[in-house]
């Protein structure tokens, strides 16, 4: 099931028909999330326990070792979202791995957060230098992946660090090459190596080198 906004932003998306086509999640890819989430809960006494990153409303008061409630926990990362996405830091390598990789095939960034906070992501990967789409997606990636990648009938790779999004993307679209990007070891260790994972790596020069093999470029 695709939103109806990642819908009309798909609808309005151009893209090469037969050029190789890399899709790329944002947040903890090609931005720190996690590092700045924590910096930004960390002003309010909060702290995050590494564990599966899927689980990022794992959050206790630093003081007491309280856990506040899921519920709080996401009304925070929306909260993050609002006053945070234009200023959020690439993470090393990724503006050069995904420029190097735009020579050759068509770039498209495919990111779940709030759709409210769409053009404040766009604003700060066009600072970054990544002037590519960016759809905004909510819920799982498959369906939204599989719509991107029938626009071409060149090869294509998806990179992202959510096991629960990879998983997806097999799903619905088996014929994608997938890479497994998992920056923050903390969070890293706590998940298991996926089979039908092409890649994974927590470096980028990996990434571009491993991607570009895979899609001919």
């Amino acid at each position: 099931m695709i939103s109806e906004p990642t819908k009309q932003q798909l609808a309005a998306l151009k893209i090469s028909p037969t050029k190789p086509l890399v899709i790329s999640d944002v947040d903890e890819v090609v931005v720190h999330f996690i590092q700045d989430f924590e910096d930004y809960i960390g002003k309010s006494g909060l702290s995050l326990k590494p564990g599966n990153p899927m689980d990022l409303y794992h959050i206790y008061e630093t003081e007491t070792e309280k856990t506040i409630s899921p519920a709080s926990g996401y009304d925070l990362v929306n909260e993050f979202f609002v006053h945070r996405t234009r200023d959020m830091k690439a993470i090393t390598g990724a503006v050069e791995g995904l420029t190097a990789l735009s020579k050759d095939a068509t770039i498209v960034m495919l990111t779940n957060l709030p759709h409210f906070a769409g053009d404040d992501r766009r604003a700060n990967l066009a600072m970054l230098g990544l002037n590519f789409p960016v759809i905004t997606n909510s819920g799982p990636k498959g369906p939204a992946l599989r719509e991107i990648a029938s626009r071409t009938t060149g090869p294509v790779a998806f990179i992202d660090d959510s096991q629960n999004f990879i998983q997806s993307a097999f799903d619905h679209a088996p014929h994608v090459h997938l890479i497994h990007f998992l920056h923050d070891e903390r969070f890293a260790k706590h998940v298991p190596d996926l089979d039908y994972v092409s890649l994974r790596s927590d470096n980028w020069k990996d990434v571009q080198f491993h991607a570009a093999r895979l899609i001919g470029i």
